[in-house]
């Protein structure tokens, strides 16, 4: 196994992490974000009317992005199985 390898390999780990990770992440900023502004002009500081609304769209989101999500996640699984004798080697 050379240094090469072995950064390549963590570069596309973060990559389809952060690929994979995305549109949760955005989704829970933007609903953040609307229900801030919300907040901020009705003077509503109650702290469940920011945390429910985030994962009631997380879940959404889950639920929409989810077999996409598994999908890119199960290639990059299958390509490292089908590399695997270079981990060995």
């Amino acid at each position: 196994m050379s240094q090469e390898f072995i950064i390549s390999l963590a570069q596309k780990a973060v990559f389809t992490l952060l690929l994979t990770s995305a549109p949760l992440v955005g989704i829970a900023l933007i609903v953040g974000l609307l229900v801030s502004i919300f907040q901020a002009t009705t003077s509503i500081q109650e702290a469940t009317l920011a945390f429910v609304p985030k994962i009631v769209a997380t879940m959404v989101a889950l639920v929409i992005f989810g077999p996409w999500m598994l999908n890119h996640l199960l290639d990059f699984t299958s390509t490292i199985l089908a590399n695997l004798y270079k981990f060995i080697g």
